[in-house]
């Protein structure tokens, strides 16, 4: 290998662990917006950490984050507006990003 190989193989790594970086944090964050939810609706111990894992599942339906906030949303009833959803998203990212960075 030449030393050229041998850096697109590092940028290919590099690439690959930040998209996988990428997932688990917004995996995370969505755990922490069900946890969220589920505290609102009034569900604690397992049944809220099982309503966190339905809102990570949710987020595989299409792309982007619109089928969480629509999956919280329904769940909530009209408790919290969409953009308060979409709010709480953006502050829990960063919340997620910071636990992965504090564990690694």
């Amino acid at each position: 290998m030449t030393t050229f190989d041998d850096r697109e193989h590092a940028f290919e790594n590099m690439f690959a662990h930040d998209e996988e970086m990428k997932f688990r944090a917004q995996a995370r964050a969505n755990k922490l917006l069900g946890l969220w939810a589920a505290d609102l609706m009034g569900k604690t111990g397992a049944e809220a950490d099982a309503y966190a894992k339905e809102v990570v599942k949710s987020d595989f339906e299409e792309a982007g984050h619109e089928d969480v906030v629509r999956k919280v949303s329904g769940d909530l009833a009209g408790k919290v507006s969409d953009d308060d959803i979409r709010r709480k998203m953006a502050e829990l990212a960063v919340v997620a990003k910071a636990q992965m960075v504090d564990e690694a």
